[in-house]
């Protein structure tokens, strides 16, 4: 099972213009932490896109191109592209690019976005929320098969062979399905051959079961036993349970109740929060061995193939975080792979500037 890191790069939002000062930082800090997971040897990273103040990147690609140049072996995956409000050639355009600047090493999230204000800016319309996914999915697919594109949908303008360039420096892009949990992602998923990411950021995680179960069966039912399958949730490790909750908790919950207060959810409280942490709950938040257990416990749920460990979840200290990973590489990661007998795949970069 791979192992890895993503990061929505949360930030304090600093309005004045030109005094963007904390953006600048936090970028700093995230292309630290995409080098420590480098060179702790976990698999991949993944940083996400939003259009809010309280999140320092709207642009992955970008991102991921400047941590192309500081590291050699992890994969670097988008978490998510919000592929409804974007343009299917250059999503691919730029992932592209960043295969070759990476060489070989470059992903893609694909999924709708967990926040909408991506639609006004780009000038896209809600009511067409599901036919802006499905259409603009079905493009990039075939961009990624072939140079020479003939597609027509209803909302973008026609392409009639036309050619998209670069190409990647793989045969193809990797181009991962992020879902929520609806039935019909899960299939959506199957049906094209994707690999799924399953985001579990609340509820238990053995409720997910049957919606795994659905995307397997309906995977094989198309001629893939195998289907690769994430599980992507909030990860904070430390040396102690309660030393664990105690510096996580509060910057969780800040941003866990401002999200919460704009979409109707009571805020989490403290025992809420714990009870959240419990053998069986989807938080990992905890010790070593905690983290160790609940990953195994989640593959026993779900048999998946990459487990992706979201960290910073709110504006907790940069140090702490790096500390977090740290004990994340050197002692979850090795005893998980031991566990369940598995190695490392390397990929080693030929093309990193």
């Amino acid at each position: 099972m791979e192992l890895g890191i993503y990061t929505f790069a949360d930030v304090q939002p600093y309005r004045l213009a030109g005094k963007a000062i904390h953006t600048h930082q936090r970028i700093r800090d995230l292309l630290e932490e995409v080098q420590l997971a480098d060179q702790l040897g976990l698999d991949v990273f993944g940083v996400g896109e939003h259009h809010r103040a309280d999140y320092a990147v709207s642009s992955p690609a970008v991102v991921l191109g400047a941590a192309a140049s500081m590291t050699k072996h992890i994969k670097l995956s988008s978490a998510v592209t919000v592929l409804s409000s974007d343009d299917p050639v250059r999503v691919y355009q730029q992932f592209a690019t960043l295969d070759q600047l990476s060489g070989g090493r470059a992903e893609i999230m694909a999924g709708r976005g967990s926040f909408i204000e991506s639609f006004p800016l780009f000038g896209y319309d809600l009511k067409d929320y599901d036919r802006l996914f499905k259409e603009k999915l079905d493009l990039l697919l075939k961009i990624n098969r072939g140079e020479r594109i003939s597609w027509s949908g209803g909302l973008r303008p026609a392409l009639d062979n036309q050619g998209v360039y670069p190409r990647p420096y793989q045969e193809h892009l990797p181009i991962w399905l992020a879902v929520g949990g609806t039935p019909e992602s899960a299939v959506r998923a199957a049906t094209l051959r994707l690999p799924m990411a399953l985001a579990i950021i609340g509820g238990m995680p053995e409720r997910f079961v049957p919606f795994v179960d659905l995307y397997k069966q309906t995977a094989s039912q198309f001629g893939n036993d195998s289907p690769k399958l994430g599980i992507n949730t909030h990860v904070y490790i430390a040396e102690t349970s309660q030393q664990a909750g105690d510096e996580y908790f509060p910057t969780y919950a800040a941003m866990m109740n401002k999200i919460g207060k704009e979409r109707g959810w009571p805020p989490l409280s403290r025992e809420q929060f714990d009870a959240n942490r419990s053998a069986k709950g989807y938080l990992m938040v905890g010790s070593v061995q905690q983290v160790i257990d609940k990953i195994l416990y989640e593959h026993e749920l779900f048999n998946h193939t990459r487990f992706l460990a979201q960290m910073s979840v709110g504006t907790t200290d940069h140090k702490k975080i790096m500390k977090s990973m740290e004990l994340f590489g050197t002692q979850v990661a090795p005893a998980v792979r031991k566990a369940l007998g598995t190695k490392r795949e390397v990929k080693t970069s030929e093309s990193v500037l």
